[in-house]
C-alpha cells in the first residue's frame, strides 16, 4: 500500500495559548518550540505577532532559534499585521504567514460588515501584499464549515492566483461532521481549477467531540495538511489532538494509508511539557497520553495483558515514549551525572540555571527517598523562569496553624517589588484559604482566585506536590504553578507565581492599543 505523507501544522503556541488562563512567557514558548522541533512537526505557528509586544518578541525568538521546522505567525487581513509579522519572522529559515478572513454569511454580515464581493477583494489584496515579503502564505477561510460552498470555491481560486501557497478550511466553531466535512474538501478539490497548486489544510475544533474524526475525514478527501495542538488544548473545547491523529494513522495503517513525520516516541515528553507549562492537566482517561491509557483495572483485563499484551493493549507505552519511572539518581550522585540526565530529558540550561537545578535536586534527595524522572522534570520546569529583571514578590516566610479544634490562621512575610518587607495574618475556612487571604492582603494588585488544582508528581507519600492556580490579576487572567513537598507551600508558590507572571508581563509587554487575540 502506498503511504501518503501528511504535513503536521502545530498551533499549540497560538491557538493552544488562547485557552482561558494560559499565559506563556518567551522562555516557556521557546522551550515548547524546541520540543515541537524534536517531535518533528512540519510547521509551528509561534503566535500572533501583532497582538502584543510580548507575543512579537516570542515569535521573533522562535524564528531565530528553530531551524528544523518552518515557523509561521498569524495575521488579520490588515497590512500592518503583515508588516509586524514580517519583522518577527524574517530571520526564520522558512518564514510563513498565516492570514485569516471570515467567509460565512453570519461572520461577513455581523462581524466584518462586508459584502461577499468586498471580502474577496480584501482577501486577494492582502495575500498579494503578503507574498511580496513571505515565500509561504497560508490563507484561512474562517468559519469555512458554515460558508456557502460555491462562494468558497470562488474566493479560493482568486487567493491562489494572488499567491497563496496553502488553503485552510477551518471548522472554526466545531460544528461540522465527518461526512459533511469530507464532502466539503471533495467539492473544493473537484471545483477549484487551481487547487493542485497549493496544500489543502484542515483545522478542526472539538466542540462536539469530533475534531480528530473530522480531520481524518478531510485527509481522506484531499487534505494534505492537518492543523491541531498537543493535548488538544485551545479555545473552548480545544482543537484536534495531533498525538491522537498520528497514532491512529500508525495503528490503523490498514485503513488509513497516511503517515506523518512525527517521532512518536517524543509524544509523551511533549505532552508533559505542555501540560506543565500551560497549567492544563491531561485528563486521566485521555487517549494516547492520559495516565490511565496503559492501566488495566479489571481483573480479566489484567490477566489477559499478563499473558499477552495485545489482548487489551493496542498501543505500547514505548511507542509514545512512556518509560518506567524508576530511581535514577540519589543523594550521592554528582553534578556530571545530573547534567547528563538534564540533557537526556531534552533541556538546555545555562550554567547559572544548571547550578540552581542541581542545588534543588540535592535538596530534594535529602528529603525524598526516590528521585524520579518526573521529579527532575518538575525541577527543570521551575528553573525556566523569566530573565526580564522585572521586580517581583518574594516569599520570606509563611506559617499556617490549623487543626480540628481551632480556626486556620496563616502568617506571611513578603518582600514587595519595591523592596519593602510586609507581614500580615488572616484566617480562613481551611489552611489554603487562610494562606491565600493573607497573601491577598499583602499584594497591591486586585486579585480573584478563579481555579485551584493540586496534584502529586509521581507516587508515594513523599511525592512532590504540584499546584496550579488561575488568578484574575487586575482583571487579567494569569496561570501560576508551584511545587514543594508540602502541599501548602506548593499552593503558596503557585499563587505568587501567578502574581509575578503578571508583574513580568506588565514590565515587558503592555499590549498595543489595537491588540487582539486571533482565532478562527
Amino acid at each position: 500500500m502506498c503511504m501518503s505523507q501528511i504535513k503536521i501544522f502545530d498551533t499549540t503556541l497560538r491557538d493552544g495559548e488562547q485557552s482561558p488562563g494560559v499565559n506563556l512567557n518567551k522562555l516557556e514558548k521557546l522551550e515548547i518550540a524546541r520540543q515541537l522541533e524534536k517531535l518533528g512537526v512540519d510547521r509551528m505557528e509561534a503566535g500572533f505577532p501583532a497582538s502584543s509586544q510580548g507575543d512579537f518578541e516570542a515569535v521573533k525568538a522562535i524564528a531565530e532559534t528553530i531551524k528544523g521546522t518552518s515557523v509561521t505567525g498569524l495575521a488579520r487581513a490588515v497590512k500592518s499585521d503583515v508588516d509586524t509579522a514580517w519583522d518577527a519572522l524574517k530571520y526564520a529559515e522558512e518564514p510563513c504567514l498565516h492570514i485569516f478572513l471570515a467567509t460565512s454569511p453570519i461572520h461577513m454580515t455581523y462581524k466584518l460588515k462586508q459584502t461577499p464581493e468586498q471580502v474577496i477583494e480584501t482577501a486577494v489584496d492582502i495575500v498579494a501584499y503578503a507574498r511580496q515579503k513571505f515565500p509561504q502564505v497560508e490563507w484561512s477561510a474562517e468559519d469555512a464549515s458554515r460558508s456557502d460552498w460555491n462562494f468558497l470555491a470562488q474566493i479560493i481560486e482568486q487567493v491562489i492566483d494572488a499567491g497563496a501557497t496553502v488553503i485552510n478550511l477551518p471548522d472554526t466553531v466545531g460544528y461540522t461532521t465527518p461526512k459533511e466535512y469530507g464532502e466539503l474538501f471533495q467539492f473544493i478539490k473537484e471545483t477549484v481549477p487551481n487547487i493542485d497548486q497549493v496544500d489543502l489544510s484542515c483545522h478542526c475544533h472539538n466542540d462536539l467531540g469530533m475534531a480528530v474524526a473530522n480531520s481524518i475525514a478531510a485527509v481522506e478527501n484531499g487534505a494534505t495538511q492537518v492543523e491541531g495542538t498537543i493535548n488538544g488544548i485551545g479555545e473552548r473545547a480545544g482543537n484536534a489532538s495531533l498525538e491522537e491523529l498520528a497514532v491512529a494513522f500508525e495503528i490503523r495503517s490498514d485503513q488509513y494509508p497516511y503517515t506523518t513525520g512525527l517521532k512518536l516516541n517524543e509524544i509523551k515528553r511533549t505532552s508533559d511539557l505542555i501540560a506543565k507549562l500551560s497549567g492544563m492537566f491531561v485528563q486521566a482517561n485521555k487517549a494516547v497520553v492520559g495516565r490511565n491509557a496503559f492501566s488495566h483495572e479489571a481483573g480479566i483485563h489484567q490477566d489477559g495483558v499478563l499473558k499477552n499484551k495485545e489482548t487489551y493493549e493496542i498501543i505500547t507505552p514505548e511507542m509514545v515514549g512512556v518509560q518506567s519511572n524508576t530511581l535514577f539518581l540519589g543523594k550521592h550522585s554528582g553534578r556530571h551525572a545530573f547534567q547528563d540526565k538534564v540533557k537526556s530529558l531534552g533541556f538546555e540550561l545555562a550554567e547559572e540555571n544548571l547550578k540552581k537545578a542541581f542545588y534543588q535536586f540535592k535538596q530534594l534527595t535529602d528529603r525524598k527517598k526516590e528521585v524520579t524522572d518526573d521529579d527532575i522534570f518538575t525541577i527543570l520546569m521551575e528553573i525556566q523562569t523569566d530573565q526580564s529583571g522585572a521586580a517581583k514578590y518574594l516569599m520570606e516566610m509563611f506559617q499556617v496553624q490549623y487543626g480540628t479544634a481551632n480556626i486556620p490562621t496563616a502568617t506571611v512575610s513578603l518582600t514587595t517589588p519595591d523592596g519593602n518587607k510586609v507581614q500580615n495574618a488572616r484566617t480562613g475556612q481551611g489552611s489554603v484559604e487562610a494562606l491565600y487571604n493573607t497573601l491577598d492582603s499583602l499584594i497591591e494588585q486586585e486579585l480573584q482566585l478563579v481555579d485551584y488544582q493540586l496534584n502529586s508528581v509521581g507516587r508515594g507519600k513523599d511525592a512532590l506536590a504540584e499546584s496550579h492556580v488561575q488568578l484574575l490579576v487586575n482583571g487579567e487572567s494569569m496561570n501560576g504553578r508551584g511545587t514543594a513537598q508540602d502541599v501548602v507551600e506548593a499552593s503558596a508558590n503557585a499563587f505568587l507565581n501567578a502574581v509575578n507572571r503578571y508583574m513580568i508581563q506588565y514590565h515587558i509587554s503592555k499590549p498595543k492599543e489595537e491588540a487582539v487575540k486571533g482565532g478562527y
